[in-house]
């Protein structure tokens, strides 16, 4: 029992964790489960590709949209130039709406740099894991291309105008 008085108790060490043991490719990973992670590694690239495609086709038809919207915009303010007792502060607000809605499809650019990174990784992966758990064949050894060197192409976290880092 822990009374006022006492100090207290003191916290134990932690014990080390054991190291887990994983099997090495060299050491002999089985070549059906190297095939198994292999094609599994190459669904999840396939599944970015088309990610890919559908974020393409979203962002082009929204950005087709804007500029339909930014043109509508800019032809009314030409129209309501002529009307000088008309204000226009709300049209310009939406022309300034729309240039920012504009701006934020930046994510494509930044989402289609890591989505094309990373499956340059896991195809890189793939095919490492191929060619380390698959014996040379008939054909010679493979060609593996260098897998990225930097972890992520993309450095931001925000979208500001004219921010988007190419790699």
């Amino acid at each position: 029992m822990h009374m006022p008085h006492d100090p207290p108790p003191m916290p134990q060490k932690p014990q080390a964790a054991e190291p887990i043991e994983s099997p090495s490719l060299e050491a002999g990973l089985d070549p059906l489960a190297a095939a198994d992670l292999q094609d599994h590694l190459l669904i999840a690239s396939n599944d970015l590709d088309r990610l890919q495609r559908l974020l393409d086709d979203a962002s082009y038809t929204l950005l087709g949209h804007f500029k339909g919207a930014a043109e509508h915009l800019e032809r009314a303010l030409r129209l309501m130039s002529q009307q000088p007792d008309v204000d226009q502060r709300h049209l310009h607000q939406a022309m300034e709406f729309l240039a920012s809605a504009i701006t934020g499809m930046q994510f494509q650019d930044m989402a289609s740099q890591l989505l094309a990174h990373t499956t340059k990784r896991l195809r890189g992966c793939a095919d490492r894991l191929a060619a380390t758990a698959m014996a040379d064949d008939e054909d010679g050894t493979g060609v593996l291309e260098d897998l990225p060197i930097k972890p992520n192409p993309v450095t931001q976290d925000e979208m500001d105008a004219g921010s988007v880092e190419l790699f």
